[in-house]
């Protein structure tokens, strides 16, 4: 009950200024029908029961079988299967990811067709599952994040100045969705996992951390190819 409590009031915190800064406009400014104002109010109410039951999932399910699976991994002794889990369970989770789907549908109505929904999810779920398992080769060989950061970028630049300058503000976008409510909190919680039992000789677990800023470069680097594809 605890539990309920504070992600009750976590999600009225979250959602009830909004709605407030929206009537207030509403009362003085922009005067919309009575009719649209009655359609924002019954989305708030669907948007935060959705909301609630999704934290709650979250904290009861995802990020506790999350750092389960992240704890157990390193106890195979395998590197190829934490990497292999990594790339496997990435792309599960962004295919899966809503926020993808809303781009990728918005873009597919923008382009006419021309860049589909699925190709562009795929891409995108691609991108973000390598990553993902450079992460986890990141967390098993202790390499500098600030280096794959770096490294990382530096490609995105470079390729910016050879892909269509549509798909420059596209492919930003794609690495910004990715880091949404499905994938982030399973991610997170696997790279944690990961790396408390392999780096339990520290006293935090603080390495598992970004993860999500690392991986999100995959996105963005796959919608950069696929720029270059459909040039």
């Amino acid at each position: 009950m605890d539990n309920v409590k504070h992600t009750f009031k976590e999600v009225a915190s979250a959602i009830l200024p909004v709605t407030a800064v929206v009537i207030l406009l509403q009362i003085f400014f922009i005067r919309l029908p009575l009719e649209a104002l009655l359609q924002f109010l019954i989305g708030v109410v669907f948007v935060g029961t959705g909301f609630f039951l999704f934290l709650l999932g979250v904290n009861a399910g995802l990020l506790p079988i999350g750092e389960m699976i992240g704890k157990k991994l390193p106890l195979t002794k395998k590197p190829w299967l934490i990497i292999g889990t990594g790339v496997v369970l990435g792309l599960a989770v962004t295919v899966a990811e809503p926020d993808v789907r809303v781009l990728a549908n918005q873009i597919d109505q923008v382009s006419g067709g021309a860049i589909s929904t699925n190709i562009l999810i795929l891409s995108v779920s691609i991108g973000l599952a390598i990553f993902v398992g450079l992460s986890m080769v990141r967390t098993l060989f202790s390499i500098p994040i600030h280096y794959m950061l770096i490294g990382g970028y530096s490609i995105v630049f470079l390729m910016s100045f050879f892909v269509p300058e549509s798909f420059i503000p596209i492919s930003f976008d794609a690495g910004g969705v990715t880091t949404g409510p499905m994938a982030v909190p399973f991610i997170l919680a696997l790279g944690i996992g990961v790396a408390s039992v392999l780096r339990s000789d520290k006293p935090s677990s603080g390495e598992g951390f970004g993860l999500i800023g690392l991986a999100s470069i995959g996105p963005i680097i796959a919608v950069m190819i696929l720029g270059v594809l459909y040039r």
